[in-house]
This record gives structure tokens, sequence and C-alpha cells, in this order.
């Protein structure tokens, strides 16, 4: 059974970087410098583990006061499709409800809009590159 938890640990840090790792610098050639950088520090990061293995990784850090960011939401390939990534958002959401934040900003690669669109967020910018990847800047009001 999946199961998304809070990086408690340097091990569960580390299953995050993992992840991180062999889909961002591996499969998407992001350079390693750029795929973890100085936010890590400052970030909450979830690992999602399936059978005790990790299989999806994010975080998400404070902007400000009432605004969070989202980034690095992440499944190996091998599981994607299984509404894995909707675990992991669920679980940052929850996060982000529990810190009383008011809004979740993100960068989406192009092809992932639609997935994030369906959880609620909204576009709020042109395409722009970030790592040589299209991306638009989405968000989403937690409260009304």
């Amino acid at each position: 059974m999946a199961k998304v938890i809070i990086a408690q640990t340097k091990e569960q840090r580390d299953d995050a970087f993992y992840i991180r790792k062999k889909v961002f610098v591996e499969e998407q050639n992001v350079p390693l410098h750029i795929e973890l950088d100085e936010f890590d520090l400052e970030s909450t990061h979830f690992v999602l583990y399936e059978e005790g293995e990790p299989i999806g990784a994010g975080r998400i850090r404070l902007i400000d006061e009432t605004t969070g960011k989202i980034e690095r939401i992440s499944i190996l390939p091998q599981y994607r499709g299984r509404n894995f990534g909707k675990l992991i958002m669920e679980e940052v959401e929850k996060e982000a409800r529990a810190h009383r934040l008011h809004k979740l900003k993100l960068n989406a690669q192009v092809h992932a809009i639609p997935f994030y669109e369906k959880l609620g967020y909204v576009v709020t910018s042109p395409e722009f590159l970030d790592a040589d990847i299209v991306h638009r800047a989405m968000e989403k009001n937690l409260i009304d």
C-alpha cells in the first residue's frame, strides 16, 4: 500500500533526493547542481513509498507567511499513471492547510498542466524555461 510521509530523517531525505535524481537528472537531463539547490535546507520534503520502496517525492517551502511553493513533484516512470502524484499533492496540501497557508504556487512542466488543473490549480503565466524545460506558473487558493 502506498504511503506518503514527511521526511524526518537523513535516510528519508536521501530517498527524496534519490527519486529527484532519477527523474530530473537522469531522465530529464537537469544538471545536478540545479536540481539540488539552496532551498532544500528550508523545504519540507515528502516521500511516497510503495511496499517500503521510495517511488515518488516532492517538497514545499514558504514564500511568505501565507504562501507556499510546491516543487520537485516526481514519480518514478514505472509508477506513473496510477494516481501516485495525486497522493503526494494531497499530503502537501494537507500540510499547507495545517500551517494555515492561503495560497500554493508551483511551476509546472507544460505536459503536467492537465494533472495540476484537475487538482484545482490555474495557470498564471506564459511559458518560460527553467533548466531548459518549458514551464508555466500555476497557483491554487486554499481559502475562499
